[in-house]
């Protein structure tokens, strides 16, 4: 296990700057997701990290070395890809022992770190078969047993769950963050999946465009979080964004959105007259005598909660409910918010005011 420190750290692919002076540490034994949206540079600063992508300046440390001008066989990294990447013609447990007897280990050890690798993993009864009789998630925990059996300072995912169908994501959530809790190996890993995201890391690195947006534990980004981009990117359904503006009343704060006026909570910032941007997010939203008027527009029943989809005014609201009712489209219903639930952000920033 290892420390990752990366300082400064710039990708050129000639005159276009793809990521812009990144800086983090991922502390020995943490779980750190990387997420954000298709071309936001979460993948290539992951091989960056695993050596498969040049620097053009900055540094990344594993451990006590700086490994920028080192190959990614001498960084201690093992590296689990979105195409499992299994040799074919071999068997589960050839694929495991695979890179071991590349690098000339004695036979005794490569046989046991393949049989403890697949005794974590469930593989043990499938070590003779080979990858066209396993499933989708079989083969990932076979790609995920090289990794193990390498006993790398640190693991690095990239998007390893994007192929398997809905069910087999869940469970493989479960089963990659089980293995980090027991072997407590240093790991990052790539996802577009804010779900994803929020169920599995210990903290999450938002990105976009190159940019660090957000860094902290999946609660911190979820209550407070830093900028309107994160606000409507973690969360599902994302988080409701109104034009606004500030008006001050009897010592109260309301938040003027044209249909109504919410009240909310605090006054840093809120200077009578201000355009902001509110957000509130769906299940902070519930069916009141006063609140936030409109037209029903859409009717989700899930099982378990109702989504609505309001029309007020200009914009369109969201609310996640829990309790069942006979919503129709075209009723009238006024949805009521706490004002400690109310998020400002500036307006032309997207900057969340405190």
């Amino acid at each position: 296990m290892a420390e990752v420190r990366i300082r400064d750290l710039r990708k050129n692919y000639g005159s276009l700057e793809v990521i812009h002076g990144v800086e983090f540490d991922i502390s020995d034994g943490e779980f750190v997701v990387l997420v954000g949206p298709s071309g936001c540079g979460k993948s290539t600063l992951l091989r960056m990290i695993a050596g498969l992508e040049g620097i053009t300046s900055g540094s990344i440390s594993i451990g006590d070395r700086v490994v920028n001008n080192l190959p990614p066989s001498k960084r201690d990294i093992a590296m689990v890809f979105q195409n499992y990447a299994l040799y074919p013609h071999k068997t589960v447990g050839a694929n495991m022992a695979f890179s071991l007897k590349m690098a000339g280990m004695p036979k005794d050890e490569i046989q046991d770190r393949v049989r403890r690798a697949a005794e974590i993993l469930g593989l043990t009864e499938y070590l003779n078969r080979y990858p066209r009789a396993l499933s989708g998630g079989q083969r990932q925990r076979v790609a995920m047993g090289r990794a193990i059996v390498r006993d790398p300072q640190v693991f690095l995912f990239d998007e390893p769950l994007s192929n398997l169908d809905a069910k087999l994501r869940v469970q493989m959530r479960t089963e990659i963050r089980e293995l980090h809790q027991r072997l407590q190996t240093t790991t990052v890993y790539v996802t577009h999946d804010q779900i994803e995201a929020m169920t599995m890391a210990d903290r999450i690195v938002v990105m976009q465009g190159g940019h660090i947006e957000q860094i902290g534990t999946p609660l911190e980004l979820y209550d407070t979080p830093a900028n309107t981009f994160v606000a409507s990117f973690i969360g599902s359904p994302s988080m409701n964004m109104l034009p606004a503006v500030l008006r001050q009343r009897d010592g109260m704060i309301l938040a003027d959105t044209g249909a109504t006026q919410l009240r909310v909570a605090g006054n840093a910032h809120c200077e009578d007259g201000r355009e902001v941007t509110l957000g509130i997010r769906p299940e902070a939203l519930s069916p009141a005598g006063e609140g936030l008027p409109g037209e029903v527009a859409v009717v989700e029943p899930t099982g378990a909660e109702t989504h609505l989809v309001i029309r007020s005014g200009k914009s369109e609201v969201t609310s996640v409910l829990r309790e069942r009712g006979n919503y129709r489209v075209g009723d009238t219903i006024t949805l009521a918010a706490d004002p400690a639930a109310i998020h400002l952000f500036d307006k032309s920033t997207g900057a969340r005011l405190a």
